[in-house]
């Protein structure tokens, strides 16, 4: 374990996994303040090089949460992300870089105590992992 702030992004669908991170929040529940979310309409619409890019620029771990397999609300959006997320891991490994910094969750807006313990999963596991070698001087390549 570090004792470095660590910088996770995670990229939630606004239907299920930001809903879930919202009712987390109404209810009060505690989870690791390392984790930044982004709002997304649909994980379907997350990009391969955009996680590239922000591990490029220092982000320590990167998860994707989506909808339950079967209920995406746009089809089949959460399992193109899943296909997603196991080509980045594949990527991170060719490049030297941990694939466990990247997953996949998968959850319901109703599913509140499953986000904090994803969100906490993937702290602690970036945690024992430590910064990504790719930051610069601790705070990323963004300010180069």
């Amino acid at each position: 374990m570090t004792g470095t702030p660590l910088n996770i992004v995670a990229f939630c669908c606004e239907h299920c996994a930001y809903a879930a991170a919202d009712l987390a929040g109404g209810l009060r529940m505690q989870y690791p303040p390392d984790v930044r979310i982004v709002q997304l309409p649909c994980t379907g619409r997350l990009d391969v090089l955009t996680v590239l890019q922000a591990f490029d620029e220092g982000v320590d771990g990167v998860m994707a949460a989506g909808c339950l397999p079967g209920n995406c609300h746009f089809l089949e959006g959460n399992l193109n992300a899943r296909r997603r997320v196991t080509r980045i891991q594949g990527l991170l490994g060719e490049i030297g870089l941990e694939p466990g910094r990247v997953e996949m969750f998968n959850m319901s807006a109703a599913m509140a105590a499953e986000f904090v313990t994803a969100v906490t999963e993937m702290t602690e596991r970036i945690n024992e992992m430590g910064p990504s070698p790719l930051r610069v001087g601790g705070a990323g390549r963004g300010g180069d």
